[in-house]
């Protein structure tokens, strides 16, 4: 599940995303609201958290922007405006959801997850490879049946290489795109992870689905 973050309190973004990233989402940031606008309409998000004081633009103007050019990824603004009249703004603007800083992470999650709930009413979210199953609204894996035991760092990883079966990706694409850390090429963080997640999907079939490409990356791909 990948989000955008757009908020200008650097130390609000650090933690956002630390526990985004630990509960298995991918996270993308901006600081502020033009930066943010560009990265929504050109991005591939599940669901855009927006604060609404933002230097350059505010979220007011960028949620109107983003409904504007025919997107319906939901939002959720999150911000220290508590007035009753700024909430019916927001959900007359567009947003689906709003909450109020200070906030509980705990509640932010379930939220987030109930609005990628909704998301998943419009279009099928469910990933097919051969006999493996993904449910990225559940968070749940299957294999030929059987459920798999995945933390929410392993589910981020094979939900990206299913995403993109039949794709080489690199260490550095991993990194980046299934945890939303920033690149570490020397690092075996990579390594160590698919290790792990190949123990939870390949261990007791006869034909695995996670191959290396020796000094390329990882792919995952349909067993013929």
């Amino acid at each position: 599940m990948r989000l955008l973050v757009v908020e200008d309190e650097k130390k609000t973004v650090k933690f956002l995303r630390k526990g985004l990233v630990e509960n298995g989402y991918s996270v993308d940031t901006a600081f502020d609201g033009e930066q943010g606008l560009q990265l929504a309409l050109n991005g591939n998000h599940d669901v855009l958290v927006l604060d609404i004081n933002l230097p350059g633009r505010d979220g007011w103007s960028l949620l109107s922007e983003f409904r504007k050019a025919g997107h319906e990824t939901p939002v959720l603004f999150l911000t220290a405006r508590e007035q009753i009249d700024d909430r019916v703004r927001g959900l007359e603007l567009g947003a689906d959801d709003y909450l109020v800083k200070p906030f509980s992470f705990k509640e932010l999650l379930a939220r987030l997850h109930t609005i990628t709930r909704r998301k998943s009413g419009r279009q099928s979210a469910v990933l097919n490879v051969a006999d493996l199953v993904l449910d990225p609204i559940k968070r749940e894996a299957r294999r030929a049946g059987m459920r798999l035991n995945l933390s929410p760092q392993d589910f981020s990883l094979l939900h990206l290489l299913a995403q993109r079966q039949g794709e080489v990706l690199s260490r550095e694409e991993i990194q980046a795109k299934a945890w939303g850390m920033i690149a570490e090429p020397k690092t075996n963080v990579v390594d160590v992870a698919v290790w792990r997640l190949r123990t939870r999907v390949d261990k007791g079939h006869q034909k695995p689905m996670i191959h290396t490409i020796r000094g390329v990356g990882y792919i995952l791909r349909a067993p013929k």
